[in-house]
């Protein structure tokens, strides 16, 4: 199988659980419920609930990876 390199995709051999931590360490739980709207980061928020809902949930996941590039690129 062919493998093609991502040159123009900036998440590329990010993982979610990276990106999530990465936002936690720099705006907190409470900021990241503000800057992107979703209620696993409002309510009785965790990394393992948030990978969870976010890996099931696309709409949620893009979101997440919006702020990510928004913030670090």
């Amino acid at each position: 199988m062919e493998v093609k390199e991502q040159k123009n995709n900036p998440l590329h051999g990010l993982t979610l659980e990276f990106i999530v931590k990465q936002l936690f360490f720099h705006y907190g739980w409470e900021e990241m419920g503000n800057l992107v709207n979703i209620s696993c980061f409002k309510n009785n928020p965790s990394l393992k609930s948030s990978l969870k809902f976010l890996r099931k949930t696309d709409w949620a996941r893009k979101k997440v990876e919006k702020l990510y590039l928004n913030t670090f690129h």
